[in-house]
């Protein structure tokens, strides 16, 4: 959770800086980069109180954990994108038929939003590094909320120049950045929902981790065959099950302790495995 931390203060930073410059300098598109920032350090809670509560084990009323909070983590993560694209798509269209009192001061919008594509691409890279190690999709989710701020400031940083060359002529370009970029956060927006919801549909782990999966079932001492086996995605973890097939003649301590083999087998190969179901089954007669 420190990189999420991390995130959360320079996002904070970020954010009260260009939207502060862009009320003080009549900048949309920065001031709207600011609301992007903003959007930022909501998800940063979000996430930290996700994990915070995904981490919590088992009790009566949640005999299987708290691991789909970090799945509803992540559709909320989407769902903020969506909601600050909306607001910003709005203020830009609003305001753009609307002369500019006094003109866009462009020098410090322009630096701040320089600067914060630096930062932001920085800070995705860090994020994105712990996201993958750990598998938690809600820190992905995250880092790509980081790179997305990247983004959105490279396109101010652009309508900004416009309207530095063009001068008062080009004005609208900084209303047009705006919607550009609230467009750009509504097909990520959309991408993270769409991976939330194929968690809450049982989404399979990717193919290599359920070839690791079969290979240590095969490889278990008294597994003759094994079939039916399935996995799920929980938040950051697996849950698996799978129907052994044993020596007809075994006995009932036997088949239990091929089934608990088959259990360390897979949970040594595939950490984030943390439930594995084991069936056990007669071999059939040829």
């Amino acid at each position: 959770t420190s990189v999420t931390w991390l995130g959360l203060a320079i996002n904070a930073v970020l954010a009260t800086g260009k939207m502060l410059t862009g009320w003080l300098c009549y900048s949309q598109a920065i001031f709207a980069d600011g609301l992007h920032s903003l959007s930022d350090c909501v998800t940063d809670v979000a996430v930290l109180a996700g994990i915070r509560i995904a981490d919590r084990p088992a009790d009566e009323q949640h005999p299987y954990g708290h691991r789909r909070a970090i799945t509803l983590v992540t559709a909320v993560l989407g769902l903020g994108l969506l909601a600050a694209a909306c607001l910003i798509g709005y203020r830009a269209m609003r305001t753009m038929a609307v002369r500019t009192p006094v003109p866009i001061r462009v020098a410090l919008p322009l630096a701040l939003a320089i600067a914060s594509v630096l930062i932001k691409e920085l800070l995705y890279r860090l994020t994105a590094r712990v996201g993958r190690r750990t598998g938690d999709t809600s820190v992905m989710a995250n880092a790509w909320h980081h790179r997305t701020d990247a983004f959105s400031s490279i396109a101010a940083a652009a309508g900004l120049t416009a309207v530095a060359v063009g001068g008062e002529k080009w004005h609208f370009m900084d209303h047009a950045t705006a919607i550009v970029l609230a467009s750009f956060l509504i097909l990520v927006g959309v991408r993270i929902l769409r991976l939330a919801a194929e968690e809450i549909m049982d989404r399979a782990p990717d193919q290599t981790m359920l070839d690791e999966i079969a290979r240590a079932v095969a490889a278990t001492d008294g597994v003759l065959s094994f079939h039916a086996i399935r996995a799920r995605s929980v938040g950051d973890k697996v849950e698996m099950d799978v129907h052994v097939q044993v020596d007809p003649e075994s006995t009932v301590r036997t088949g239990h302790a091929i089934a608990s083999d088959v259990r360390n087998a897979v949970q040594q190969c595939c950490p984030d495995v943390v439930t594995v179901i084991v069936h056990i089954e007669p071999t059939e007669a040829d």
